[in-house]
């Protein structure tokens, strides 16, 4: 069976962990720690980074960071993981479902607008597939209204909107290194903290709402409980392992962009006969090759497509279920149709993706999938 997906490893993990065994030292906020956030602040210009344990601990820490209290109102796509909108349940926060762009997965900007009110407190996109969703709209529609705005960067690490990196365009973005993702350190993420005034804080909240970090550098005396928090700092062990796949983060991107132009190349015939919709990259976004996915005519044909490749030894699976209409916030959703967002979570279909997969097994996968459309 070729797997969705197989996790990239460089050879340099299990040294660089015998190494911060061998400090005796296997708590967070290490040596090693501070390398791996100063090297993503210098290659994307992040204003801060911070390790966390998950892209979800990251997004905990941004509805704490924007002050979400009960009543307030965020913006949000529906198509999109259960963490995007947890984050602002637990804080109880309304969440309004946006629907999606009809060519593509991410927040339809045009919607947003028609949903902001006095209670809206922000706006998070989400960049499906590490594909910018139109930030100069979005920005702008969040400077008018003095709206927050959070990116929920878990697919984009190296994507880039007009050659800025994604997550710098927001107040705060959240990124994930779960295995799936490009790089990973098995569990992971961090938040990018693009706005001065809330560094400090963003600190404070990671560490369980202690001053630790400000006591062990001598600003001040006490190690006290300062402020409300959650304990989202990674040990020396998961950054270690992480500072391998940051140092080849070049190396992956290359070899999953041929991975993903190879797909694109083989399945063109299908898309401009009108069988299967391909991935749509506007001009303004880069591609990290995080997902390669196919959108089926309906949700029979998609189910139908998985189970002949299953049968012909490739796992290829669907991805986001809509979110207003799931079990826990049917009841709470206001009543729109979003029909986008259902859609895709009926129709999308990703294709198995990753360093190791061999440029002759996406041709195998690629044929399979002709052969089915003929």
């Amino acid at each position: 069976m070729i797997p969705f997906n197989q996790p990239y490893y460089s050879g340099n993990e299990k040294a660089n962990i015998a190494t911060v065994m061998g400090t005796k030292v296997l708590t967070g906020d290490t040596e090693v720690s501070l390398l791996c956030e100063q090297l993503l602040e210098k290659k994307y210009k992040f204003k801060k980074v911070f390790l966390t344990n998950s892209c979800t601990n990251a997004l905990e820490i941004a509805a704490m960071l924007m002050d979400i209290q009960p009543g307030d109102e965020v913006i949000l796509p529906s198509y999109t993981f259960v963490s995007t909108s947890n984050a602002f349940a637990l804080r109880g926060a309304k969440l309004v479902f946006a629907d999606s762009k009809s060519d593509h997965p991410n927040i339809d900007e045009v919607q947003i607008e028609k949903l902001i009110n006095s209670k809206t407190k922000a706006i998070v996109v989400v960049h499906y597939a590490g594909v910018a969703c139109n930030m100069d709209a979005i920005i702008a529609l969040a400077k008018k209204n003095g709206i927050r705005l959070i990116e929920d960067a878990a697919q984009c690490i190296d994507s880039f909107y007009n050659k800025r990196a994604l997550g710098t365009l927001g107040d705060i973005a959240c990124f994930s290194f779960h295995e799936t993702k490009n790089i990973h350190c098995g569990e992971g993420g961090f938040i990018a903290i693009n706005d001065a005034s809330l560094i400090e804080r963003a600190d404070v909240l990671r560490n369980k709402g202690t001053n630790r970090s400000a006591f062990f550098s001598g600003q001040v005396k006490k190690y006290e409980w300062v402020d409300i928090g959650l304990s989202a700092i990674p040990s020396a062990i998961s950054t270690a392992f992480l500072y391998a796949q940051l140092l080849d983060i070049d190396k992956v991107q290359l070899k999953r962009k041929k991975i993903w132009e190879r797909y694109f190349r083989n399945l063109t015939g299908l898309n401009k006969s009108g069988k299967v919709k391909l991935p749509l990259i506007p001009d303004y976004a880069s591609n990290n090759a995080h997902i390669f996915y196919l959108i089926c005519k309906d949700k029979q044909e998609r189910d139908e497509l998985i189970l002949y490749l299953k049968k012909n030894e490739i796992q290829a699976v669907f991805h986001y279920q809509s979110l207003h209409r799931s079990p826990y916030y049917l009841d709470k959703h206001d009543g729109r149709v979003l029909s986008n967002a259902d859609y895709y979570s009926d129709c999308l279909l990703r294709l198995p993706l990753f360093y190791d997969l061999s440029l002759k097994e996406v041709d195998y996968i690629s044929e399979k999938i002709i052969e089915f459309y003929k």
